[in-house]
């Protein structure tokens, strides 16, 4: 059931949207109108849109097309939306997919379970649907600047932090100065992308540097020694320049 505001209109307006919206939400619910009503409202906002009635089809379909946002009901056949989350929750690919939690269960230890199971919001059946789509831009619009700040860089055993300023090779410290630490981030944030020389030496340096591109093979070798067993996640693009192995 939802409110009267859900209620589809007679004629849909095709208004253009001041955002080009290409996010893709998963919607989960056993009950086909709620689906609908959903469906037609994310789509007039510009997004795109999949669909589940049961749970195992809702992980099998987060895990082949990895949505931008989860609608994920409780109540469902088959899997139950708790243990969806659950399982999203322990799979690397689909671990930092917000979701959202559709329920006419609105006891408090309910939302709990949700939330430690890895729910981001939590919404009660009936709702509003503007609110929940308010909801869902305001979640979509958080991750989307939260991957927009540097994030932790990883790599064959390699652990980048931009922010602390901090390199680890399997766990362990490492000390790289300054030039290093820009070379190895400039190359990890471009995994199999060949950088020239001429891109390396321009890359974060600003005016610390001058000098001849070939010093840039001589600082890869001491970065290279800094990193030890894990030196060959830099490859040697002969004539051309180095990079990061995918």
């Amino acid at each position: 059931m939802v409110t009267q505001e859900g209620k589809r209109p007679s004629r849909s307006p095709q208004r253009k949207n001041e955002e080009i919206m290409s996010e893709l939400i998963l919607v989960v619910d056993d009950e086909t109108d709620i689906r609908d009503l959903l469906v037609f409202n994310l789509k007039r906002e510009g997004y795109e849109t999949v669909e589940a009635s049961d749970g195992v089809s809702a992980l099998d379909l987060a895990r082949s097309r990895r949505p931008s946002l989860i609608l994920l009901d409780v109540m469902l056949p088959r899997m139950d939306g708790l243990a969806v989350c659950r399982e999203l929750g322990k799979d690397r690919n689909t671990e930092n997919i917000p979701v959202i939690m559709l329920t006419a269960r609105g006891d408090d230890v309910d939302r709990i379970v949700g939330f430690e199971l890895g729910a981001d919001d939590y919404v009660v059946k009936p709702f509003n649907t503007r609110e929940l789509l308010l909801r869902v831009k305001a979640m979509l619009r958080r991750r989307a600047h939260a991957e927009s700040e540097d994030s932790l860089l990883r790599c064959h055993g390699v652990c980048l932090d931009p922010q602390a300023h901090k390199v680890t090779v399997n766990d362990v410290p490492v000390e790289l100065t300054a030039i290093q630490f820009s070379l190895l981030r400039e190359l990890m944030s471009n995994p199999g992308c060949v950088r020239s020389r001429e891109e390396l030496l321009g890359s974060g340096w600003d005016d610390q540097f001058e000098g001849y591109d070939r010093t840039v093979d001589t600082h890869i070798k001491r970065l290279r020694a800094r990193l030890g067993d894990a030196a060959d996640i830099i490859e040697t693009v002969r004539g051309i320049g180095y990079r990061c192995r995918s």
